[in-house]
C-alpha cells in the first residue's frame, strides 16, 4: 500500500495511485507558523494591518468590515498613507512552536504543509472594500500595480522567514478569484496584475524547496487555469462543478490537477446526511476519474462547517476507492 505522499503524487503524475486521495490526508498543516490574526465565531477583531473582520453569531465565516469608519484604505491615490504593512515576525520565540510540530512530521507520510492566507487578490478588498478594489482597476490602474507589488513584496519577505524555519514541502495558499459562476475579473485583466504577483510568489516557493503549490479558489476559475499553470500552481483546490470539473481534467490533466467537485454548499449544511454525501463523491469520482482528481470538499480546509460533514466525505471516499480500485 502506498503512503499517503506517494498516494499523492502517482494522482497528479498519471501514474498508479492505489486509492483515490481522501481529501486533505497528505497535508500536515502546520498551524502555528506565525501569521495574520482572523476572527472566531462571535468575533470582531482588527488585525495586523488595521483590517476589522467581524464573524457574526450563526454565520459560517467571517468578512471585513467596509463601511467609511473601519475601511482602512479610503482613496487608491494614496495608497501609501494608508496602507502599512506590519513587520514578518522573526523572533526565535515566536516561530518555535512551528519548528517543533514541523520536525515531528515523517515526511515520507506526508507533506510538511503552511497555510497562507488572504492571498493578493483578497488582500486588495479587505483594505478597500470589493467594489472599491474592482473599480481601482479600471480608474486607477497605475496605483494598484503599486499597491500590488507592496503585497507581493510583504508575502515574499514572509515565505523567505516561512521557508528558512520550518522548510514546508507543500503550500496551501488562499485567494478566492471567483463567485459561484465568473471569476471577478476578466483573464486579461488578472494576467496584467496579478499573474506577474503569484509568477513571483510561487516561483519563489518553488526555487527554494517547496515540492507542492496548492491553490484554494473555492468559485468558478475555468478561464484562469492556464495561468495557475503558469504561475507554478501544482493543484487547484476548492474546484466547483460550476467549472465543468471532468472536462477540465480532461483537457489539462498531466499540467494541473484539481481537487474538489463536492460543493460545500451542497453537502455541508444543517440538515445533511451521510446519504447526501455519499451521492456526491460517487457522482464526483465516477465523473472525474482516477488520476489528476482528488475528491474533496471545496472548502478551502480539513474541517467542516458543521460537526461530522468532513468524516462522512471521506469515509464516502475510502468506500468508493474499494469499489473502483
Amino acid at each position: 500500500m502506498l503512503t499517503k505522499r506517494q498516494n499523492l503524487m502517482e494522482t497528479i503524475k498519471g501514474g498508479n495511485p492505489d486509492r483515490f486521495v481522501e481529501q486533505y490526508e497528505f497535508m500536515h498543516f502546520i498551524m502555528e507558523v506565525p501569521g495574520g490574526t482572523f476572527p472566531q465565531p462571535g468575533q470582531t477583531i482588527k488585525n495586523e494591518w488595521g483590517i476589522t473582520f467581524k464573524w457574526p453569531e450563526g454565520q459560517i465565516g467571517g468578512f471585513p468590515v467596509h463601511d467609511e469608519e473601519h475601511k482602512v484604505l479610503k482613496d487608491i491615490t494614496e495608497w501609501q498613507k494608508y496602507v502599512k504593512a506590519p513587520a514578518v515576525k522573526t523572533s526565535a520565540e515566536a516561530w518555535a512552536p512551528a519548528i517543533e510540530h514541523a520536525n515531528s512530521v515523517d515526511r515520507t507520510e506526508e507533506f510538511v504543509t503552511a497555510f497562507v492566507a488572504p492571498g493578493v487578490f483578497e488582500m486588495t478588498h479587505h483594505l478597500m472594500s470589493m467594489e472599491d478594489a474592482l473599480m481601482a482597476l479600471y480608474e486607477e490602474p497605475e496605483k494598484m500595480h503599486e499597491l500590488i507589488d507592496y503585497l507581493t513584496e510583504h508575502e515574499l519577505a514572509y515565505a523567505e522567514e516561512l521557508i528558512n524555519r520550518i522548510h514546508p514541502d507543500c503550500i496551501f495558499h488562499h485567494d478566492d478569484w471567483g463567485s459561484q459562476k465568473s471569476s471577478f475579473i476578466s483573464p486579461a485583466m488578472f494576467e496584467e496584475f496579478f499573474l506577474p504577483a503569484y509568477k513571483k510568489i510561487y516561483g519563489y516557493y518553488k526555487a527554494n524547496g517547496v515540492e507542492l503549490i496548492i491553490h484554494h479558489s473555492d468559485s468558478y476559475a475555468a478561464n484562469l487555469v492556464p495561468f495557475m499553470i503558469e504561475m507554478g500552481v501544482d493543484i487547484w483546490q476548492g474546484v466547483m462543478t460550476t467549472n465543468n470539473t471532468p472536462e477540465l481534467v480532461k483537457k489539462y490533466g498531466g499540467q494541473l490537477s484539481f481537487m474538489g467537485d463536492i460543493d460545500s454548499g451542497v453537502v455541508d449544511f444543517p440538515a445533511w446526511t451521510p446519504e447526501i454525501a455519499a451521492k456526491e463523491v460517487e457522482r464526483a469520482c465516477k465523473n472525474c476519474g482516477k488520476l489528476y482528481f482528488i475528491p474533496c470538499q471545496t472548502q478551502g480546509g480539513n474541517w467542516s462547517s458543521f460537526p461530522g460533514v468532513y468524516d462522512a466525505i471521506s469515509a464516502a471516499i475510502d468506500k468508493m476507492s474499494k469499489e473502483m480500485f
